[in-house]
C-alpha cells in the first residue's frame, strides 16, 4: 500500500470515528493536534472527561489494530496531552483518559475502547 493511501484510509477513518463521537454526544475540541512529542486524532469532551483519542483503521483485523498502540505511542500519546494541558490550561482541571477507537473498513465496524491505557 501507497503511503497516500494510507493517509486517505487514515483520514477517511477519522471522519468515520469523529461522527461517531457526535453520536455520542462528545464535543470535539481538536483534531490532528500536533506537539513537538507527536500527534493525537482527536481531543474531546465526553460529559466532564478530557479524553485524547488514538483512532486506527484497518481493513479487518481488530487485534492487530489494538495492537498497534504500543508502549511507546502511548508515551508518545502521553507526552502530547501534557503538552496539550500546558498550553490550554483551562483543561487542566479536568478528569482526563485516553481512548482508541478502531474502524474496521471491511467489517463496517467501530470499537470504542474507553480507558484504553493509562499514562
Amino acid at each position: 500500500m501507497h503511503y497516500q493511501d494510507k493517509i486517505s484510509i487514515g483520514k477517511s477513518g477519522e471522519e468515520t470515528a469523529v461522527d461517531f463521537l457526535r453520536t455520542k454526544e462528545y464535543q470535539i475540541i481538536s483534531r490532528n493536534y500536533f506537539s513537538p512529542y507527536g500527534e493525537i486524532d482527536i481531543i474531546a469532551i465526553d460529559e466532564n472527561e478530557l479524553v485524547f483519542i488514538e483512532v486506527k483503521t484497518r481493513n479487518s483485523n481488530l487485534e492487530t489494530a489494538l495492537n498497534s498502540v504500543s508502549l511507546s505511542k502511548q508515551k508518545k500519546l502521553a507526552k502530547t496531552a501534557s503538552y496539550f494541558l500546558l498550553k490550554n490550561p483551562r483543561f487542566e482541571d479536568m478528569a482526563t483518559r485516553f481512548d482508541v477507537i478502531v474502524i474496521l473498513k471491511n467489517k463496517n465496524q467501530i470499537k470504542h475502547l474507553k480507558d484504553a491505557f493509562l499514562p
